[in-house]
């Protein structure tokens, strides 16, 4: 017998849904049969669709504590519930630590930790005040677990997302699962300007274990998996999706072959 997903009746929100990574997300949860809503501070040049069917898109700037809990309310009244929320927006540009203030930086960790927080807050009171609660699912990223040279604000951001949703875990435990989804590199519409051209996206991808970048396809087919009743007893975990991770640079540099 297969095995199927079906979130069919199940309310979902995420955030930075429009484009990239949250894009397959929100792909993703509505081939499972989802409502989904996306969010984001600008409207999509284009719908999410899949499966025949569209994501709702609500406008809201997420570092906005009173325009997220409106946000969520407005879900609450519309669709009666909230099931899954992916906390996907964030996001920084390359800059090394010396090139830019603290306030710079610190637009990076608000984006990345402080907003997901907020956001997390607004959906559990919804959560918690229905049959079956929720599940609430952050998206992390490999720079949280090494060093981030160029990104490294958003790597202790990242790093402290993953930290906040064991908390959360404990805490809103057992009506609210929190779970962290760990990408490593994703191949989406920007790819280019962190990779440079077709060579340089192949290049980079065989440096990783499965010989590829991961598809926005790959990380919401997880986010599905973690939002369901199949992942019923996982909370407070952390799923690394980053296909095998990064060859060791020593295995390399070693004069002995492998």
């Amino acid at each position: 017998m297969p095995v199927t997903i079906d979130l069919s009746g199940s309310v979902a929100v995420v955030t930075g849904g429009t484009r990239g990574v949250g894009a397959g997300i929100a792909r993703a949860l509505l081939e499972a049969g989802a409502e989904v809503v996306t969010c984001a501070r600008r409207p999509p040049d284009e719908p999410v669709e899949a499966a025949g069917r569209t994501a709702r898109f609500l406008p809201v700037d997420l570092r906005d504590p009173a325009a997220v809990t409106e946000f969520f309310d407005r879900v609450r009244a519309d669709h009666g519930r909230l099931d899954v929320l992916v906390n996907n927006a964030g996001g920084t540009p390359f800059r090394m630590l010396g090139e830019g203030g603290a306030a710079q930086q610190a637009r990076v960790v608000e984006l990345n930790l402080v907003a997901p927080l907020t956001a997390s807050l607004a959906a559990y009171e919804v959560m918690r005040n229905q049959p079956g609660g929720g599940s609430i699912v952050m998206i992390g990223s490999v720079s949280g677990t090494r060093p981030s040279p160029g990104s490294a604000a958003y790597g202790a951001a990242k790093a402290g997302l993953d930290n906040l949703a064991r908390s959360m875990a404990v805490e809103w435990a057992p009506l609210v699962r929190v779970n962290t989804l760990v990408p490593g590199m994703v191949r989406t519409e920007l790819s280019h300007l962190h990779y440079g051209d077709e060579d340089g996206v192949a290049s980079v991808g065989r440096t990783v274990p499965l010989g590829r970048l991961a598809e926005p396809s790959d990380i919401g087919d997880a986010c599905v998996f973690l939002a369901s009743d199949r992942a019923a007893y996982i909370t407070g975990a952390s799923l690394l999706v980053h296909g095998g991770g990064e060859r060791p640079a020593f295995l390399d540099a070693a004069s002995v072959n492998h």
